[in-house]
């Protein structure tokens, strides 16, 4: 065999031998996910970005700045009246009431002569944010972590300031998405209590700017974390933790491949999916989700007895909802008109999801709640504005 032909039969070999042992490399990693679903407890402690490191100082600041309705145009909604601790830092509504709102939670109504319409999706909790984007083994960046239920923000910072741009949400009819937030900024200036509390929080005087506001926000929200409960025990060694009909129910969770979507610390991959989910009746129009291919994130399954209804548009109010609507699906029936059948997400079609398994799988999905978050309300803020906005 001359060395050209024996050079080329080596060359061949070798590359079969790596595909060979790269396919067998993926199948493995298939089936440790599909049999095994490699999960691991909450990080005990979160990753700030290295532009916005945390200071004690800053996550108090951005906590009365998180109650404060000063920073919505009429002065009547906060990050909190959508977001409060009551309600797993979620909201009770399936669609949120925000300008021109009055109450807190399910008794919250607009005001008579209404022209503003509801949010356009359900208000996720932001318990845990901080590590939105984490995969499978625990890694995530805080610069580049997927919010809202299309991903439109990569950072609890970006996230941050979008509610006081929005409409609906924070700035009202009398100021322009191009001047609300210099607005907000002119108003807290003209506040020495602010002027006092941003020099201290980011350590050099005239501190106060959108970007400052973004990162004190975002610096209190990721200490709303909850690493304890009782499925994070039972991962550290606890194996006390969890009960039989629990450990039962997380079997079963697997077997119905819920686990493909819904993996790692957060229980959420982070991606797009289509569901093919019929929209809320309360929107005027139809909600095309992700770059308008009705496509939502996946969200995480953690605090879950707090921060019902559920899915993107609210329309779930129990998990016992949630987890039917799955099983209808995974025949390919789409239960929107707008969103073809062959447009599901391959993931959840075939689903081997049983009606009389989802009562054990519920009992797994309440070990991943836990009251350990802060649910403490400042008494007042700044402005001396109603804390939390008009929610009483």
């Amino acid at each position: 065999m001359n060395l050209i032909i024996k050079y080329s039969y080596l060359k061949t070999i070798a590359v079969l031998c790596i595909l060979f042992v790269f396919s067998c490399s993926q199948k493995k990693q298939v089936q440790a996910l599909d049999k095994n679903a490699l999960y691991l407890p909450i990080p005990l402690s979160v990753n700030h970005p290295i532009n916005n490191k945390a200071n004690q100082d800053k996550m108090e600041l951005g906590k009365l700045l998180f109650y404060d309705p000063i920073l919505s145009g009429n002065k009547d909604v906060a990050c909190a009246t959508c977001h409060h601790p009551e309600f797993g830092y979620a909201e009770s509504l399936d669609l949120s009431i925000g300008v021109n709102g009055q109450g807190l939670g399910p008794n919250r109504k607009f005001n008579k002569g209404n022209n503003i319409p509801r949010t356009q999706r359900n208000a996720p909790t932001i318990l845990n944010v901080a590590f939105n984007g984490m995969d499978i083994n625990g890694n995530y960046n805080s610069l580049k972590s997927p919010m809202f239920w299309d991903a439109r923000a990569n950072s609890l910072e970006e996230q941050s300031l979008m509610p006081i741009i929005s409409f609906e949400e924070m700035r009202g009819p009398h100021f322009s998405e191009a001047v609300i937030l210099d607005t907000i900024v002119k108003r807290l200036k003209n506040i020495p209590e602010y002027v006092h509390l941003f020099e201290k929080a980011f350590r050099n005087k005239k501190a106060i700017s959108a970007i400052t506001i973004s990162k004190a926000i975002a610096c209190f929200e990721r200490t709303l974390i909850t690493n304890n409960s009782r499925f994070d025990q039972y991962l550290r060694g606890n194996k006390n933790a969890l009960s039989q009909g629990e450990l039962d129910g997380f079997e079963l969770f697997k077997k119905a491949k819920c686990h493909t979507c819904h993996n790692g610390p957060m229980f959420s991959d982070y991606k797009m999916h289509v569901l093919g989910l019929a929209d809320n009746n309360k929107l005027k129009a139809s909600d095309s989700g992700f770059k308008q291919t009705y496509a939502f994130r996946t969200p995480t399954l953690r605090n879950l007895r707090h921060t019902a209804p559920y899915m993107h548009n609210g329309t779930k109010e129990s998990l016992i909802k949630v987890l039917e609507f799955y099983e209808d699906i995974s025949s390919g029936n789409s239960k929107n008109p707008n969103i073809p059948d062959t447009e599901i997400d391959s993931l959840v079609k075939d689903s081997p999801l049983k009606v009389q398994d989802m009562s054990l799988i519920i009992s797994f999905l309440n070990s991943l709640n836990s009251e350990n978050f802060d649910k403490s309300i400042p008494t007042e803020v700044p402005s001396k504005l109603q804390v939390g906005g008009n929610i009483l």
